[in-house]
């Protein structure tokens, strides 16, 4: 038994297994490359602490949380991370997308993982730009954000080694708060994408339904022509009338009619974009003849009258 346990390469566990399991895990099982934790129950990491800092040779780690437990104030995963800090040297996946981000040590941490291919975080809040520009990533292919760290995603991408190939946005709220400095984070974000990211295949982008912002959208999609699939999040801060979606949807497939790359096989629309009919089947006659394309977007237009 004791063998089979030496030679255990992938761990799925959560934290609601008893401590002294982990413990005795850590005697055992040193040489785990893939270790996955699900965090249902909140009150004590020492036990997976412990595993965690003594493996010599993990490579993929990811932490769920599966709690809607929160302390304010409390550096609730200082632990883990200190943990996670000991193996930077060996860990090329990183996924440790905290569901509550009050958290001074991840800022101290992550400049330490200098061999990450993946990279899924949150950068907000990180009011530490100096320890944010410290996190190079040369190797990073796959990197994952929240649509609040823009800023942050920027030195990040500028900083990588221009091997990046998936970049995706997301967040673990709704996309209706004010968003700070939104209307330059997010155009510096496009700009460090076509200018860092050459084979990026897979990409999110949110934008405000400005000129300089469709330009610069415009712009990237005649530079990356690698690109495969496209999320695309028109968003303002302030509320749209039915006009300004419609409009805002038609600015968007008249510029991919003119500049999509051929690669291009799917486009998801989110937010403050809208498409009268005519319109896209305007565009769907203009892309006959290229290759196949799946469009997703969250109004349900097949139930209009005219579908």
């Amino acid at each position: 038994a004791k063998l089979r346990f030496e030679s255990l390469y992938e761990l799925k566990c959560d934290t609601s297994i008893d401590i002294s399991y982990f413990y005795g895990l850590a005697q055992l099982c040193q040489y785990i490359q893939r270790l996955i934790v699900d965090n249902v129950d909140p009150n004590d990491y020492h036990g997976i602490a412990e595993l965690i800092e003594a493996q010599k040779n993990l490579k993929y780690f990811e932490w769920k949380d599966s709690h809607d437990f929160y302390i304010p104030g409390l550096d609730s995963y200082k632990e883990i991370l200190h943990a996670l800090e000991k193996n930077a040297n060996t860990i090329n996946h990183l996924n440790v997308y905290f569901m509550f981000v009050n958290n001074p040590t991840l800022c101290k941490v992550l400049p330490k993982f200098r061999r990450l291919k993946t990279l899924i975080t949150s950068f907000w809040p990180f009011n530490d730009e100096e320890q944010v520009k410290m996190c190079v990533y040369h190797d990073l292919e796959i990197f994952k954000i929240d649509y609040y760290g823009l800023k942050e995603a920027s030195i990040i991408i500028e900083n990588s080694g221009g091997h990046l190939k998936k970049i995706f946005l997301e967040s673990q709220y709704e996309i209706d708060d004010y968003i700070d400095n939104f209307n330059d984070d997010s155009i510096i974000f496009i700009r460090k994408v076509y200018e860092r990211c050459l084979s990026i295949e897979y990409l999110s982008l949110i934008f405000p339904p400005l000129k300089e912002h469709f330009d610069e959208f415009e712009k990237l999609l005649k530079i990356c022509q690698n690109l495969k699939s496209l999320l695309l999040a028109v968003y303002w801060n302030d509320v749209e009338g039915e006009n300004s979606l419609l409009k805002n949807g038609e600015k968007l497939l008249k510029i991919l009619i003119r500049s999509a790359p051929t690669n291009l096989r799917e486009i998801r629309f989110i937010c403050d974009v809208e498409f009268s009919l005519d319109v896209l089947e305007e565009f769907l006659e203009k892309w006959r003849g290229r290759p196949a394309l799946s469009i997703l977007t969250y109004k349900s237009i097949y139930k209009e009258e005219n579908y």
